[in-house]
């Protein structure tokens, strides 16, 4: 029987490490298939305090679970939970086939990628279309090429600044006729001689999957209504996030964008199961209050295991 398990291993998982670790609990947490999280997908983080000339996102996760297995966090790597019941004491979790029971549970899975759900999306994904410019930007199918970034938020600024490295030209398509990234960022991408900004745009369809890879997008001006078509060898898209929570449909009280709702402090409406980060967080979604949540929750579950 586990005091306590920790589902995610971001900001706010392994802060909920560090501390429940520190609570002598012996906490367990499962890394889920991407260890580290969404962070680990970005460059460098400039906002965490502490780093004053930023630091890595891979960097700082590394960081975060050395100092979690230090104070004795054991860690389940590349393990997934596949189902939840949470409908008596104790709690289980089937992960990998396996069911562990626990007194408690911190969800702190974070969110993933938001899909356009254009035609060639789904068909050219990894042949052109992709998800993170950190991971693929690099890649020699990229490089000297023109590249769409689609989105208008600091993520996408962040894709669009860190791809000027390898391409000829980013063109930054929005569907406003303003970004709505921070002050800072929209800033230093809009001053950026090789990202061109398309305003009021959206994209229809991903060019080409008849030649199995992208060539282009076709585009829809979202004030007049004619259509376009923009040359491109990759797609990268940064449109938000969908929080990980399916699993706990019919078990955890929910928005309906699948944020889990929180009642006091990380409680959620399973006595016992908290959360904290981006699953539960549709407004801030930072790593730095992601890591506060995490915090929080570990100091939750250790009272509510001390009052058992």
């Amino acid at each position: 029987m586990e005091n306590v398990v920790i589902i995610g291993s971001g900001c706010a998982g392994w802060t909920a490490a560090i501390y429940t670790a520190r609570a002598n609990l012996n906490p367990l947490l499962i890394t889920g298939q991407q260890p580290g999280g969404l962070l680990t997908t970005t460059s460098i983080v400039e906002n965490f305090p502490g780093f004053r000339d930023g630091v890595e996102g891979t960097g700082l996760m590394t960081e975060m679970q050395e100092q979690a297995t230090r104070f004795g966090t054991r860690v389940q790597y590349l393990s997934r939970v596949d189902s939840v019941d949470f409908s008596g004491s104790p709690l289980k979790l089937t992960v990998e086939g396996e069911v562990i029971e626990t007194k408690s549970v911190i969800v702190a899975v974070g969110a993933g990628h938001k899909h356009l759900g254009a035609p060639g999306e789904h068909e050219l994904e990894n042949k052109g279309v992709t998800y993170c410019a950190t991971c693929d930007g690099a890649l020699p199918v990229f490089r000297n090429k023109p590249l769409v970034v689609i989105g208008g938020g600091d993520s996408a600024c962040e894709e669009a600044m860190y791809l000027t490295r390898f391409a000829s030209q980013v063109y930054l398509i929005h569907r406003r006729d303003s970004l709505r990234a921070s002050r800072i960022m929209a800033e230093r991408t809009l001053a950026n001689e090789k990202i061109t900004p398309v305003w009021n745009s959206v994209v229809e369809e991903v060019l080409d999957v008849s030649q199995d890879k992208v060539t282009g997008v076709r585009l829809k001006n979202t004030v007049t209504g004619e259509t376009s078509t923009l040359d491109c060898a990759g797609v990268f898209v940064a449109i938000g996030h969908t929080p990980n929570t399916q699993i706990f449909q019919n078990q955890l009280t929910m928005t309906e964008a699948g944020y889990i709702v929180l009642g006091e402090g990380s409680r959620t409406n399973v006595q016992g199961v908290f959360a904290a980060g981006d699953c539960a967080d549709s407004v801030y979604r930072q790593a730095i209050t992601a890591a506060g949540m995490g915090c929080a929750a570990a100091i939750d579950a250790e009272r509510y295991l001390a009052g058992l």
